[in-house]
């Protein structure tokens, strides 16, 4: 049981380590905030009291100085520093090996909080306003339920860090507790009552439960009657009650503590439960086998024509929705789950390049599937890292040319549609395409006559090798490894593209699918085979004008108000035999401003495209993504859009010709 538990303390110590973080960068750019002084207080104070309850006495004791040294910055002993700052980082960093038993023979977490004491020991007092007298006190009733002390429950603790949020008043109500031959092992007897200030909330007593199985009463208002009268027997018209964890429905009343939280707590209050990701990638299998179940269904009711069969079939649809939806919003994260990470390699980095740096995030709530947001992380490192070192001048350049000398870093996230558009921006030096397209000659990627529009000289430092750095280092040139950084977009199926500007700065954008596993599809026919194309990139469908149903070539140009669109037959790139239906569709596609249209012979409809990885022998066919099963058993592949757009971009653009003609 205690392992379960600790395994428990495990994943809530996650969250409490992005929380403690998230505030110590935080106070980075703030340090007399005394909200977050008292956010990275509480958070170690719950560290320490969570792990001395399940048995980390090695935690608990470093906790506890680390803990000691924000005390005294709480109480204005000393001034939060940029080293303090960074060595409370590399604190942090020591719990989780701390955690799992990791050893350290080097000494390294003493030496860590030995600097903290000499930082500490050394600073100003910090010029905190001195906090308001406390007015009003609100009255807190608490008791331990069940098999507390069995279960390792440790009162003190709980008490602590009460005090810690200005409890004062603290009484131990002893009325409860049983004669000697009726005790109960284990169990707790015993409530406490104590006063708090009014400012606690409720979300910060519920931090001191968060391991504790409690029964809690919270009294606003006016002074509460004597304890031994108030032994959460409390007047409802009084009280705001919770209960930390719901009890179980034929638990037993315990002597002497009698809840009033299961009739007046509201019903369903943001309960969360954790789910191993394994389960939740199981239940996403299944949803899919079951949307193509749901498919084969559906067809087979349109054949019989049988009215009931196909009522049912109409409710197995609407319920495979909802299931669908439901099971892929579960696995939504959002990307607030990466900025930690991406702000300690800023505040590394600025240090280590000597650059000061302002570094803005936008959109932390936005979400992605859990797969993409795994593989996402190393790439924006990567690019945030390029953009550092190689994007922002040094301080002397940016004042020399005018700018303020601290570099601007922006990454922003926002939903559009069916994906998510991520973008890296910096204001610094930008990219020279001239300089782009000079190295990348010299290195033998393009021939020297080779004619590139701006967004294909930028689209360069994507090739393998490919830098404009003049030295090879840890942290070099625009360039180096964003080959790989491109693999992976690619494998996500999403697209990386770059605008910049000389002294003005660079912008990289993301574009990805919200989700890898359901999409909805353009179900389309080819010579009598069927593909999907991703609704999320379709923009019209048009009729393909007599004038061009002939084809002389693969690709052409289709003239819609007033632009010129290249379009691809697909019965040519894939070599099909046979004559092309007379009535042809134009699909467009379409990823930002670039938009290529795709000729097909039939458009049979929207569908539910359950993806389906190729195998390792389909790897380098590339106009293709994945496949999928329809409704009859039949596999359709999916088209790889960007590989569409990209043979479209090589098509001669007409209105160029057109130019160069009238020149």
């Amino acid at each position: 049981m205690m392992d379960d538990m600790a395994a428990i303390f495990r994943e809530e110590l996650r969250d409490l380590l992005e929380s403690l973080e998230r505030g110590l960068l935080d106070l980075e750019a703030a340090p007399q905030d005394m909200a977050l002084v008292n956010q990275v207080f509480r958070d170690l104070h719950t560290v320490k009291g969570s792990g001395a309850m399940f048995g980390f006495a090695e935690l608990a004791g470093f906790i506890h100085s680390f803990e000691t040294l924000f005390d005294k910055i709480r109480s204005g002993a000393a001034v939060v520093t940029s080293d303090i700052i960074h060595l409370s980082l590399e604190a942090r960093d020591q719990i989780p090996g701390l955690v799992e038993g990791v050893p350290d023979p080097e000494g390294r977490r003493q030496a860590i909080l030995e600097a903290l004491e000499a930082q500490i020991s050394a600073g100003v007092p910090v010029a905190f306003p001195a906090p308001a007298a406390v007015q009003d006190v609100s009255r807190l009733t608490f008791g331990l339920r069940g098999d507390a002390f069995a279960m390792g429950a440790r009162p003190d603790i709980i008490l602590d860090e009460f005090r810690a949020l200005g409890a004062t008043g603290i009484t131990c109500d002893t009325s409860g507790v049983p004669p000697l031959d009726s005790l109960v092992p284990g169990a707790c007897h015993l409530v406490w009552h104590l006063d708090l200030p009014a400012a606690v909330t409720d979300a910060q007593i519920e931090e001191v439960f968060i391991f504790a199985d409690a029964d809690w009463s919270l009294r606003r208002g006016d002074p509460p009657p004597t304890a031994a009268a108030e032994a959460l027997a409390l007047e409802p018209a009084a009280t705001i009650v919770r209960e930390t964890t719901a009890a179980p429905p034929a638990a037993a009343p315990r002597a002497g503590v009698e809840s009033a939280a299961g009739a007046a707590a509201p019903q369903g209050g943001g309960a969360t439960i954790r789910v191993p990701a394994e389960r939740l990638d199981a239940l996403m299998d299944s949803v899919g086998e079951l949307v193509i179940l749901e498919a084969r269904l559906t067809e087979l009711a349109r054949e019989s024509r049988d009215a009931a069969l196909m009522a049912t079939a109409e409710q197995i649809t609407r319920l495979a929705a909802r299931l669908r939806d439901s099971t892929m919003t579960m696995r939504m994260v959002p990307m607030r789950s990466l900025v930690a990470r991406f702000r300690r390699l800023v505040l590394g980095l600025s240090d280590t390049l000597g650059k000061p740096i302002s570094f803005n995030v936008l959109g932390e709530d936005t979400e992605l599937d859990k797969t993409v947001i795994e593989k996402l992380a190393d790439p924006i490192v990567h690019i945030l890292r390029n953009s550092l070192d190689h994007g922002l001048e040094t301080p002397e350049e940016r004042l020399a040319a005018g700018k303020p000398a601290e570099g601007r870093v922006e990454l922003s996230a926002e939903h559009a549609g069916a994906e998510v558009l991520i973008r890296i921006r910096d204001d610094g030096r930008g990219m020279n395409p001239d300089k782009l397209r000079t190295k990348a000659v010299a290195a033998g990627l393009i021939a020297p006559d080779a004619v590139l529009t701006e967004a294909q000289c930028f689209a360069l430092i994507f090739e393998p090798g490919f830098s404009t750095a003049a030295a090879v280092t840890e942290i070099s040139g625009r360039g180096v490894g964003m080959d790989v950084v491109r693999r992976t977009i690619d494998g996500l199926r999403g697209a990386i593209s770059i605008e910049s500007r000389l002294g003005e700065g660079t912008t990289v954008t993301l574009r990805l699918p919200l989700t890898l596993a359901i999409i909805d599809g353009l179900l389309i026919e080819v010579a009598g085979e069927r593909y999907i194309l991703p609704m999320a990139a379709v923009q019209e469908i048009v009729e393909l004008p007599a004038s061009k149903l002939v084809p002389n070539r693969a690709g052409d140009f289709l003239e819609i108000r007033g632009r010129f669109v290249p379009f691809l037959r697909l019965r040519q790139l894939f070599a099909c035999d046979g004559q092309p239906e007379p009535d042809q569709n134009v699909v467009i596609v379409t990823l930002g401003d670039t938009r290529v249209g795709v000729v097909v012979d039939r458009i049979i409809g929207t569908n539910q495209t359950v993806i389906k990885q190729m195998s390792k022998l389909h790897a380098n066919v590339r106009a293709v993504s994945g496949a999928t099963i329809l409704g009859d058993g039949t596999v359709a592949l999916i088209l790889d859009v960007m590989h569409l757009l990209a043979l479209g971009q090589t098509l001669p653009d007409p209105s160029a010709r057109a130019r160069e003609v009238a020149a």
